[in-house]
């Protein structure tokens, strides 16, 4: 389809750098807070960005009961299940193996697409998606993943996290003649702050640790993770994404995220010391290339 524009290649690119960015600061704000209260505190702070943005007039949204019945069955997959997902995974795999295993989305997108959305690619596309998964896989193998239980079980949980995005932009792809981009990104902003906060507080009760809840408040990396996460991460990729697949299909979306599986990895090795080899830069240019070739092969 048509209407690739700067606009669009601009969203892309700060999506892609925000995503990219996300698991070195989930992999932070983890060592002072447990996946759920994480959790309640990024939709916190997405719900308040939300909040200041509708308050202000930024952005205009109708918040009926109708329309959030309609957007609950793919916020079951998106922000509820991706989240939930990427955030177990990342107790039991580095920041690096989880921006790569999250790269295979690309395949379950482009699987669903053209079943579900009866979207076409061509044979030079499905090769460029090959390339770029090839890259992905390539490293993945030469980091040597050891098949400890721990590290099995959070490189299962990252690859349901893919299905799980990939299913969204499936799913979101079919309901954009109804709902603006916003309106969708506003309205599963909203229902991730009321499921995770309920599902914290129903934990702290249980247990009776209400008070643990507020520990992680005094750690300052963890507030400026939390503030990355809910307000950059959640809320700003939420609605750049549901922008960019009113815009484009949602089997190129699925592979231009593949180029955060690059910022991930060089993230992780400044910032957290994870280690950046040869097969790391060698994966990363099939990547590339195969997003390039998803892109050039686009006649129109």
């Amino acid at each position: 389809m048509g209407g690739y524009n700067k606009k669009v290649y601009i969203s892309v690119a700060v999506y892609t750098l925000i995503v990219g960015l996300s698991f070195m600061f989930l992999k932070i704000a983890l060592e002072s807070a447990d996946p759920i209260d994480l959790l309640a505190y990024r939709f916190s702070a997405a719900f308040i960005g939300l909040f200041i943005a509708y308050g202000f007039r930024w952005i205009k949204v109708e918040f009926s009961k109708e329309r959030m019945i309609k957007i609950i069955p793919i916020s079951l997959f998106y922000p509820l299940g991706f989240f939930s997902l990427q955030a177990f995974a990342l107790q039991y795999i580095s920041s690096a193996e989880g921006g790569i295993l999250l790269a295979a989305s690309p395949i379950f997108t482009l699987i669903l697409a053209t079943y579900f959305l009866k979207e076409r690619t061509t044979i030079f596309q499905k090769f460029s998606i090959l390339i770029s998964v090839i890259g992905v896989m390539y490293i993945a193998i030469n980091k040597g993943i050891n098949l400890e239980f721990n590290n099995l079980r959070g490189t299962v949980l990252m690859l349901l996290a893919a299905l799980s995005t990939s299913s969204y932009s499936v799913m979101a792809r079919k309901m954009r003649k109804d709902f603006s981009h916003l309106e969708i990104s506003s309205i599963m902003i909203l229902i991730g702050f009321i499921a995770f906060n309920v599902l914290s507080a129903g934990k702290h009760i249980t247990n009776g640790t209400l008070s643990d809840f507020f520990v992680p408040l005094s750690n300052l990396s963890f507030i400026i993770s939390i503030m990355y996460l809910g307000v950059l991460s959640s809320l700003g990729t939420s609605i750049m994404n549901n922008y960019i697949l009113s815009k484009i299909e949602a089997s190129k979306m699925g592979v231009f995220a593949n180029l955060s599986t690059i910022i991930t990895t060089i993230a992780g090795a400044v910032f957290l010391k994870e280690t950046i080899v040869y097969y790391h830069i060698i994966g990363s240019v099939l990547i590339i290339g195969g997003v390039l070739g998803v892109h050039f092969s686009d006649k129109k």
